[in-house]
């Protein structure tokens, strides 16, 4: 029952952050697009109308919109004026909620590997709240320095500090452990740049606004710029969100690199859309095939390396059954003995023939083009014994 409370828990904090996750990103989409398709306003062969800097015409939903963007603030503040910030508060909220419950809470099984490093749950989630902390310093010191004021030198040197988080990381956390916490890292920087650059420009500018006075710009130009920032993150952490799915990713030897290869090719891709928003497709065009040969070559690359292990002693469905047992059926049964488990994880079970047989593609890429089962190798499984299951299958994986 303890594990049934868990698993909806986990369920409902997970559909809670996707949700506010898609809002969230769905308004750094909109109003970066926005901002970037704002056309000088005419009115009676006028530039200027009222102090509206901007303008854009936009049909959706069967009705005609008009969106228009003062220079400053309007003449008189509206009695109703929508603020974008939950969204990112209840993201974050609701991802480090997912955090704590299944990698802190499971720490010996989701975030600690003893082949990578032995070392105890408390020192893991301190070293884990300690990254996302001391990404946030980082970055906004970074944001104060004189570097700011180069915006592509700033992302190549951001880029780079977070690859070697990605790899830092690696060397204390398992492969999922490490992505999830890069994840983190990004999503903390994006939300403390909502919580403390953003919204108090925004706040300063309504304050002017209500006085009557002329707006200070410099908080409104930081917070625009914070918020660019903020979009092109979206990609890397959205396939962060999903790379648990794909064990070939943060389960390869480099994974670090894996996950930086492909975080490139989001950035690249949130560049060219971002350039295409401002009427500047034809310069951009080749960012699109650049980013999908990336992909591809990164797939290549990453992909397990061809050993042919049909060579060598022949296997027996016995020999891999006895691993299995020893080693997986702990947590993969009808009633798991694990103390951390009360039903098979993801209701895989590997109990019988029939059940081993119809997991062998799973078994061959989480066991043997991979060690990311069993979880944190908390059942110790060798490196003979995953040569063993490798070569059974190889050779047909027969059951004799």
């Amino acid at each position: 029952m303890a594990f049934d409370v868990m698993e909806w828990l986990q369920l409902g904090i997970r559909w809670i952050h996707i949700i506010t996750g898609v809002a969230w990103i769905g308004a750094s989409f909109y109003f970066i697009w926005l901002d970037m398709n704002l056309t000088p306003p005419k009115q009676g062969g006028q530039k200027d109308k009222d102090g509206v800097g901007g303008e854009l015409w936009a049909i959706h939903g069967g009705g005609f919109y008009e969106v228009q963007k003062y220079k400053a603030a309007p003449p008189t503040l509206p009695p109703h004026l929508h603020w974008f910030k939950y969204e990112a508060y209840f993201t974050w909220i609701s991802g480090f909620a997912l955090l704590t419950v299944l990698y802190y809470f499971g720490a010996e099984i989701y975030l600690i590997d003893k082949s990578i490093a032995d070392i105890s749950s408390d020192a893991a989630i301190l070293i884990g709240i300690g990254s996302l902390v001391g990404g946030w310093i980082i970055y906004d010191f970074l944001c104060r320095t004189p570097l700011i004021r180069h915006q592509g030198v700033f992302g190549v040197v951001l880029f780079v500090l977070l690859t070697a988080a990605a790899w830092g990381l690696s060397q204390v956390f398992s492969g999922r452990g490490a992505y999830i916490h890069v994840g983190a890292i990004i999503g903390t920087i994006m939300a403390a740049n909502v919580l403390m650059i953003i919204m108090p420009g925004q706040r300063a500018l309504v304050s002017s606004a209500e006085k009557g006075e002329a707006p200070d710009p410099e908080p409104g130009l930081k917070a625009k710029q914070r918020s660019l920032h903020n979009n092109y993150f979206t990609l890397p952490i959205l396939f962060i969100m999903i790379s648990n799915h794909y064990p070939g990713t943060f389960g390869h030897e480099y994974g670090w690199a894996v996950l930086a290869g492909i975080a490139l090719v989001g950035i690249l891709v949130r560049h060219y859309f971002n350039l295409k928003n401002q009427g500047r497709a034809k310069q951009a065009f080749y960012l699109l095939p650049v980013s999908f040969v990336l992909f591809f070559v990164i797939a290549f690359v990453a992909a397990p390396k061809k050993v042919d292990l049909s060579e060598g002693p022949a296997v027996s469905f016995t020999q891999v059954q006895n691993i299995i047992s020893e080693r997986c059926v702990s947590c993969h049964a009808t009633e798991p003995t694990s103390e951390d488990f009360d039903t098979a994880p993801k209701a895989v079970k590997l109990e019988n023939r029939a059940q081993i047989l119809r997991e062998v593609t799973r078994i061959r890429q989480q066991v043997v083009e991979t060690d990311t089962m069993p979880l944190g190798n908390v059942t110790e499984m060798t490196d003979d014994e995953r040569l063993i299951i490798g070569r059974w299958i190889a050779q047909g994986a027969k059951a004799e």
